[in-house]
């Protein structure tokens, strides 16, 4: 099952790309987990979107761990987007692809300083060779964490190499392709004993799905959404 399609996304420069995205992310993670007691959630991406019911199958953390990824947009022409592979001994989402990203330390600043530092950890992505832009929505996973999604310009000329301990693999697909409505799928699999929906995205022999896809999609919402 497909999405409705949409336009395809005009060609951008990095130039171009930065004002958009200046201009419709926000400075500062939105927070969801800040609400009355017993209200309803703020609206936000999650991974209960396409399975209402699910949060309440499930033993979730209150409130959720906090996180933040780096969504590093390289500027090539054309623009790219950089992703891991998470290697196959990894506790959690073992051999998926990934944003680099991980759980707020006490010791991080803010969102901004986990999602360098973690970039930094995971594939030595200097931090002079990131520009900050601006946060997606924060995303609710089904693992319990809150995760504040930073969009950065990342130079064409960064030397990116996986830590062997936490990344498999490093490789960056087009921006357009991610962009394009018709590239999105609605995939299903079977999780804890119930059909779980996913968006997902097969770009040559790479599958992104889950949080990751979510995450993109939102982004297509956010910065070319009418």
């Amino acid at each position: 099952m497909q999405p409705p399609t949409n336009r395809i996304m005009p060609p951008l420069t990095a130039d171009d790309f930065r004002r958009r995205a200046r201009a419709r992310l926000t400075l500062q993670p939105s927070q969801i987990e800040l609400r009355a007691p017993n209200a309803a959630p703020a609206p936000s991406p999650s991974d209960f979107d396409l399975n209402p019911g699910l949060e309440h199958e499930i033993d979730l953390p209150n409130p959720a761990r906090p996180a933040a990824v780096l969504v590093p947009v390289v500027a090539r022409d054309p623009l790219t987007v950089l992703f891991t592979l998470r290697t196959a001994h990894l506790p959690s989402h073992a051999g998926q692809v990934s944003f680099p990203g991980g759980k707020i330390d006490a010791g991080d600043e803010n969102a901004i300083a986990t999602a360098l530092r973690e970039a930094e950890e995971e594939i030595e992505l200097a931090r002079h060779l990131v520009e900050p832009i601006g946060f997606l929505d924060t995303y609710r996973t089904s693992t319990g964490y809150s995760v504040a999604p930073l969009v950065g310009l990342i130079a064409a000329d960064h030397k990116a190499r996986a830590n062997p301990d936490e990344v498999a693999d490093i490789f960056e697909v087009p921006l357009s392709f991610l962009m394009d409505r018709n590239n999105i799928a609605l995939n299903a699999r079977m999780w804890l004993g119930r059909e779980r929906q996913f968006y997902a995205y097969t770009y040559q022999t790479r599958y992104i799905w889950g949080a990751t896809a979510g995450i993109l999609n939102n982004m297509h919402h956010r910065l070319f959404g009418e």
